[in-house]
């Protein structure tokens, strides 16, 4: 693994016994003690994630330039943005297909950052630099840290931690506060539904950051966690992942988001046929579905109708650890999108029976914050 990228506490998280695997082209932590005991610590109590293979790209210049770039390239509004407000979002391809899903910070009219995943932040870049812009375009990735602390004592540790009160910090809000000498960012987002922060600093903050929170996390009972079950918390939340349910081929609508599909006075890449399919629908969607008999799910398996017709396939599955079920993600037709109907999922040769689950499968404590 010589050739993959590494966090800076790669070689601590080697030293507490990680098991470390190849992903989106980093060295990173699968799991620490068991996928299901951190899954379980994260939805009951909290844990600590590095994920710093996330990069950060930072956008600056006068308010309507900034606007005209990434109102031409996202669905969702970002000129609703306030200061200090977090906006979820994708970054569209020309076809209206998905370069990336993304968070967006806005710190004030003249600067903005987007979060996007692992394996496609230099994409990102690349694909921002190639439109038509007249503001400053920064990848500075390499020079942030990011740790995330999520569970329901999410707030109360990291209180205690930094001796200040953060309910001023509302859902999907950021606060640059003063740590060590340097400013920090936090903000209450994450990807396991429920409440916590993500933590943006410089490489060195965020290693005692991580240090000293997973020492006092002990004694409410915090454990490390890696990748294993960030994945199962993402799926019970019933978040998309980019590789699975998203891609460069899948508009936003098909892919589960017309929720953040917006009109635009100006339009953006592949308008008119998302707009299209937000009003008239589509014929594949992106849907919930959970085992009514023992299995487990995985990507991939295909999906029939009760009368034995292929409908779609699985993009996403795993056991639930909350739940004690198979549950899964799965792109299907449409006109089969509906609550708790029944279906049928082949796995390794024999037909089972689930049933559409149109909701998040586990409701957890984020969103707690106003």
């Amino acid at each position: 693994m010589d050739d993959l990228k590494k966090t800076p506490l790669i070689e601590t998280h080697k030293s507490m016994g990680a098991r470390i695997v190849p992903f989106s082209g980093w060295e990173m932590p699968v799991q620490y003690s068991s996928i299901i005991n951190e899954h379980i610590a994260t939805r009951t109590k909290a844990g600590l994630f590095d994920i710093s293979h996330m990069g950060e790209i930072f956008i600056e210049g006068e308010n309507s330039k900034i606007l005209d770039l990434l109102e031409k390239c996202t669905c969702n509004l970002v000129s609703n943005l306030t200061d200090n407000q977090v906006q979820y979002n994708v970054i569209l391809n020309y076809e209206g297909g998905l370069v990336d899903d993304v968070t967006i910070f806005k710190f004030h009219n003249e600067k903005y950052m987007i979060c996007s995943n692992a394996a496609n932040f230099e994409v990102v870049f690349m694909h921002l630099n190639n439109i038509p812009h007249e503001v400053s375009i920064k990848n500075d990735s390499d020079n942030w840290h990011l740790v995330a602390i999520q569970g329901p004592l999410a707030n109360e540790i990291f209180e205690s931690y930094l001796g200040t009160d953060l309910d001023d910090i509302q859902y999907f809000r950021f606060k640059m506060m003063p740590f060590n000498g340097e400013e920090i960012l936090v903000s209450r987002t994450g990807y396991t539904g429920e409440d916590g922060f993500e933590i943006y600093t410089s490489i060195e903050a965020g290693k005692k950051i991580w240090y000293d929170l997973l020492d006092l996390g002990k004694k409410w009972g915090m454990l490390p966690v890696g990748l294993g079950a960030r994945d199962t918390l993402r799926v019970e939340a019933k978040y998309p992942l980019y590789g699975h349910e998203l891609d460069e081929k899948r508009t936003p609508v098909e892919s589960g988001l017309k929720w953040i599909v917006k009109e635009k006075e100006k339009p953006y890449f592949g308008y008119e046929k998302i707009i299209n399919q937000k009003n008239n629908g589509t014929e594949y969607n992106t849907t919930g579905i959970k085992l009514i008999e023992p299995g487990v799910l995985r990507e991939h398996y295909k999906i029939y109708d009760e009368t034995g017709n292929k409908i779609g396939e699985t993009t996403s599955g795993t056991y639930s650890p909350t739940l004690k079920e198979g549950i899964g993600i799965a792109y299907i037709k449409s006109q089969y999108i509906q609550d708790r109907r029944k279906v049928r999922v082949e796995i390794r040769g024999v037909k089972k029976d689930a049933i559409i689950w149109t909701g998040s499968f586990v409701q957890g404590s984020a969103r707690r914050k106003k």
